[in-house]
């Protein structure tokens, strides 16, 4: 029985130390947890969820500005009409003798002379906006809000 012990154990012992070093060098395991995959969703729809909260102000905030900045046309027609206002204003205006020099400065249109308009642009742009405005009116007499606002587009 000595005998076969003394085969024996070493035998085990080997068996033992091979079974240990499998299993340690064996590759272990290269799948993610659940923990971890649910992080990994988590972060995905959260992303999307910012992506798409971005897209949304990005259209409110476009929407919000071609509500409140009108486009360079609006403004030019905008600028006809206050320009066609001012005419028939001043041609209303000739009827009762003060507008005689008004005709001087309008064309047939309805539109300032080109002049005046130089002399205006030139005037708002050295910091005169009040004696710009201030002119206009004499010139066309139009009112003073028709006349601010034309001197400050300009």
């Amino acid at each position: 029985m000595g005998d076969i012990l003394m085969v024996l154990l070493p035998a085990g012992i080997l068996v033992a130390v091979l079974w240990t070093l499998t299993t340690a060098l064996r590759p272990r395991d290269t799948g993610i947890s659940e923990a971890e995959k649910y992080q990994q969703d988590l972060a995905r729809r959260s992303a999307a969820h910012y992506a798409e909260q971005v897209r949304l102000a990005t259209a409110v905030r476009a929407r919000l500005e071609a509500n409140t900045r009108p486009s360079q046309n609006e403004q030019q027609q905008s600028q006809q009409a206050d320009h066609a206002r001012a005419a028939l204003q001043a041609r209303t205006g000739s009827g009762t003798g003060a507008g005689t020099g008004a005709h001087g400065h309008l064309l047939p249109g309805g539109l300032f002379d080109p002049q005046l308009v130089m002399q205006l642009q030139t005037m708002a742009r050295d910091g005169h906006k009040l004696q710009a405005i201030k002119l206009l009116r004499q010139t066309t007499h139009t009112d003073l809000a028709t006349a601010k606002k034309y001197v400050d587009r300009l």
